[in-house]
């Protein structure tokens, strides 16, 4: 078993992904730093949640998926046999775009995962639930009804509740694939503000369709077309001056 510990940096080398005889990902190789907001860009289908899914192994679960190439996270081999999945996907945790609560409590949703790495006690149950509500800006939305179900919460409140329950695990990395396509301008502008806050942390990796949030969050972005990584590089340097072509083309607009 790998346990995760120091420097949460992210590298992926010579990555290829396959989808039975297509190939989805081509020769991606990136470095992502800890502690930042990374995003990543690009027009539907070209890779960049396929990508971003290696992280905690999601694409495990796809059918036909084969996967070349070096990933580490804190200097451990995400594939290596030695690695437990289990504990990867404790610390490296995933926000979809479309919320997902379970379907029960508000203060079960956060229990769960707590639950499952054996923590019983209701003393320290409540502690997590309240801190990892606070932290995902939703405790004083929520406190007077932890009993309800999560399912009764409108849209914003569901995501940043989703994000309160990846949080309770105390990850190191958190991915987010598209995390306020779904939501209004208000319950955008609180979790682009919660990511701020939890980048002091955690390193956080956000696919987005929108260039205007990236460059109000993102520290670093990354520019996919058609599988391949064209420009990564600090955000003000993308959209300023950009080295490639496609990337100029794409973030004025001109096609993707």
């Amino acid at each position: 078993m790998n346990e995760f510990i120091g420097n949460m940096d992210i590298t992926a080398k010579n990555c290829n992904l396959f989808y039975g005889d297509f190939q989805a990902l081509k020769n991606i190789n990136i470095e992502i730093p800890e502690k930042q907001v990374t995003a990543f860009i690009g027009p539907s289908g070209c890779g960049k949640s396929t990508f971003l899914k290696i992280f905690n192994r999601m694409n495990d679960l796809v059918e036909g998926c084969r996967i070349e190439g070096d990933f580490r996270i804190g200097g451990i081999d995400i594939f290596d046999k030695e690695t437990d999945v289990n504990l990867l996907r404790k610390n490296v945790g995933m926000v979809f775009q479309k919320p997902n609560p379970f379907p029960m409590s508000i203060y079960d949703n956060i229990a769960f995962a707590p639950r499952t790495f054996g923590i019983t006690k209701k003393s320290e149950l409540d502690e997590i639930v309240e801190k990892s509500l606070r932290r995902a800006s939703i405790w004083d939305e929520v406190k007077d009804r932890l009993r309800k179900n999560a399912l009764g919460m409108s849209g914003g409140q569901q995501q940043r509740l989703c994000i309160a329950r990846s949080l309770a695990a105390s990850p190191k990395v958190l991915l987010m694939d598209e995390p306020t396509s779904a939501l209004d301008p208000i319950s955008t502008g609180k979790i682009e503000e919660l990511m701020e806050d939890l980048k002091k942390d955690i390193t956080i990796v956000i696919v987005t369709h929108n260039m205007q949030q990236a460059t109000r969050i993102a520290d670093r972005t990354a520019f996919f077309l058609l599988g391949e990584l064209i420009e990564y590089g600090n955000t003000d340097d993308i959209f300023t001056s950009p080295k490639d072509e496609r990337t100029e083309r794409y973030i004025t607009g001109r096609f993707g």
